[in-house]
């Protein structure tokens, strides 16, 4: 480990060298005046390095002067980045293009959510309420950042289209060393408090997600604007196979191939956990799911918290919702009869088409270990099992068959 310091006018530079890697430290201001100085000092460090980081932790200001230095070292280590910058700072190499041209990474400023109330939570992350007007997301995972920008452009592509959805617009460290998602939701509750509280009936529950899932599987994005549920359950089929008899997993492939390539937004995740309420309009959260495809791929997603794992589990929904088993059944049953209602496609049928996915997505976590503890995967493998060789024979297709 290398490490030097010099001092000039209105600028303090410190570097360090790990192996190869130089971690360029200024701390001040980078102007016309001192351009020419600092880039002095910093190419004597410029040697038998492969990669360079400019640590913009205490760098108050950059001209353009000091934006022809990064240029000139950019032209030379490609992958160089700048990492913890301020937001005025962020703002300059955002301005002239230079986030566009090479990794810039905001500094995040810190908060704290002890003692803040817990108002959902879920594989991902915890959602607390921070105070009356924002809530925030923390992920579980320390390593989530591409994660959260992720979402956040998802978001951003359902709210562009008229989806109503809460967009982050701040992510934050969390005192522990994992970062969130802030979203302004003044007096937001969610479908499950809204439920517990008795503020909302089960009957109204579902009227709101019906109507709301309308209004998403409605949209249609640009074509690759999202990922598709149909290619990532193809993805997952050769994981499953080895789970099937081969005649069993040979009647799923079929059956999988007559669901359309369609571009019908989806959720992914939607259910009472992952809706809001905000002055009278639902909204969803937690976009992270976020893709296209059949809608019977919105309720195969809902059916195994609503159902499927209460299967072998009875205690599983009150631990997940905190509600009864009778109410999480009554949710998901109730809303596949009212969304198919009218329609060409049954609500027998849509069922049947529903649990051969879910159950196929069953298999699919006991197979990476997902949603499924040590001690319960040979149960679980033998439940989906069992019930695909029933549901199988009993269909010649897996589309929803809905037009919109």
């Amino acid at each position: 480990m290398y490490h030097s310091e010099t001092d000039i006018e209105k600028l303090h530079l410190s570097f360090d060298r790990d192996n190869d890697c130089l971690t360029i430290r200024p701390a001040g201001r980078i102007e016309s005046s001192n351009a020419m100085e600092t880039e002095t000092a910093i190419k004597p460090e410029l040697h038998d390095i492969s990669s360079v980081v400019l640590d913009c932790t205490d760098l108050e200001y950059i001209s353009s002067a000091g934006l022809r230095i990064v240029l000139r070292i950019k032209k030379t280590y490609d992958d160089l980045k700048a990492v913890n910058v301020s937001s005025e700072v962020y703002d300059v190499f955002q301005v002239t293009g230079f986030s566009e041209m090479m990794d810039v990474e905001k500094a995040y400023r810190t908060l704290s959510v002890e003692g803040c109330e817990v108002i959902g939570q879920g594989a991902n992350g915890i959602v607390y309420r921070y105070d009356e007007d924002t809530i925030v997301k923390v992920f579980r995972n320390p390593d989530a950042l591409d994660e959260i920008k992720r979402e956040r452009e998802l978001a951003r592509t359902a709210f562009v289209l008229g989806v109503p959805t809460a967009i982050s617009y701040d992510i934050v460290k969390v005192e522990g060393g994992l970062y969130g998602s802030v979203f302004e939701l003044l007096n937001a509750d969610t479908f499950q408090h809204l439920l517990i509280s008795g503020q909302k009936s089960v009957e109204e529950i579902v009227t709101m997600i019906v109507d709301l899932m309308k209004i998403v599987h409605s949209t249609q994005p640009k074509s690759g604007a999202l990922p598709s549920r149909l290619d990532i359950m193809r993805q997952r089929m050769p994981l499953i196979k080895p789970l099937l008899p081969e005649d069993a997993f040979a009647r799923l492939e079929q059956l999988v191939n007559t669901i359309p390539e369609n571009g019908h937004m989806l959720h992914g995740d939607f259910h009472v956990k992952n809706v809001m309420i905000q002055n009278g309009e639902s909204i969803l959260i937690d976009m992270d799911t976020l893709c296209v495809g059949d809608p019977i791929f919105e309720f195969s997603g809902i059916y195994l918290p609503y159902v499927g794992f209460s299967e072998l589990d009875p205690e599983d929904s009150m631990r997940f919702f905190h509600i009864p088993l009778e109410t999480s059944h009554r949710l998901f049953y109730d809303s596949l009869r009212e969304y198919f209602k009218g329609c060409s496609l049954s609500f027998e049928e849509a069922l049947i088409r529903t649990r051969i996915l879910a159950y196929s997505r069953l298999l699919f976590y006991c197979a990476i270990g997902k949603h499924t503890k040590p001690e319960e995967l040979e149960k679980r493998k033998a439940h989906a099992v069992k019930n695909l060789l029933e549901l199988l024979p009993q269909t010649e297709s897996l589309s929803a068959d809905i037009t919109y």
